[in-house]
């Protein structure tokens, strides 16, 4: 493990195979207490799928986490790194805290590094717009965005990555993944403040993904890089 602190939180990534089943099951809770249709057999066989987890404690209670797949794929002739994140979520209570933020851009590079010297593409699947904020906070080049088309090139990878990862719940007309069992953030998470829409990178999620809160999800793409950073995503590593 990884150890990062932040005031009274803290974080650690680790492998999955190494978390327990009681790990995983109290992941499962926090994940229920914040989203509706959690399926239990459907967690389990999701988890087993992905290769790194992220947790937040504070104290001894766990208030985070954020699991990911890091794969190899071929798109064309061209051999790609992917990393493509799971299930997400942070307890309101530390959304002031950039620990979750910070502890996932540390994993996420270190994941990296284990993996090829070649480009490596974050798959971000999308169905809040505070998810989606990550992006232009800590990203300088991310799609979809409200300032820029889709490239021809990013869109072919979009669609060639999901169409792999999700088959027939893969829209490439709106670029938007629904599965059979999707979550949907709970009344209080899913209510969007006073004016929150009036920021354009807000408005173009729910422009893009109309039915967020049926728990659609809009596929996101950027190039994890250290070059791809905003100065808040410099900070983020600043120290590690």
């Amino acid at each position: 493990m990884n150890p990062l602190k932040e005031t009274a939180l803290n974080a650690a990534h680790c492998d999955r195979a190494d978390l327990t089943e009681e790990e995983v099951m109290e992941m499962r809770r926090l994940l229920e207490r914040h989203f509706e249709g959690v399926d239990e057999r459907q967690f389990t066989a999701d988890m087993r799928e992905k290769t790194h987890v992220l947790r937040v404690w504070k104290g001894s209670e766990l208030v985070g986490f954020s699991t990911l797949l890091a794969y190899r794929t071929m798109i064309g002739d061209e051999a790609l790194d992917i990393i493509y994140s799971g299930d997400t979520i942070m307890s309101p209570t530390c959304w002031n805290s950039p620990v979750l933020a910070r502890g996932w851009i540390a994993m996420v590079r270190e994941v990296k590094a284990s993996m090829s010297a070649g480009r490596c593409w974050w798959l971000l699947l999308s169905a809040g717009f505070r998810t989606y904020r990550f992006l232009p906070v800590f990203w300088r080049e991310f799609w979809p965005r409200f300032d820029m088309e889709l490239p021809d090139g990013v869109r072919i990878l979009r669609d060639s990555i999901c169409r792999e990862r999700f088959g027939q719940c893969y829209d490439s007309e709106s670029g938007v993944v629904r599965f059979a069992l999707p979550h949907r953030l709970k009344d209080a998470l899913a209510k969007v403040p006073d004016g929150r829409g009036d920021d354009p990178h807000v408005a173009c999620f729910f422009q893009r993904n109309p039915g967020w809160r049926d728990g659609d999800e809009l596929a996101c793409l950027t190039e994890i890089d250290d070059e791809n950073l905003t100065r808040a995503g410099r900070r983020m590593i600043r120290g590690l």
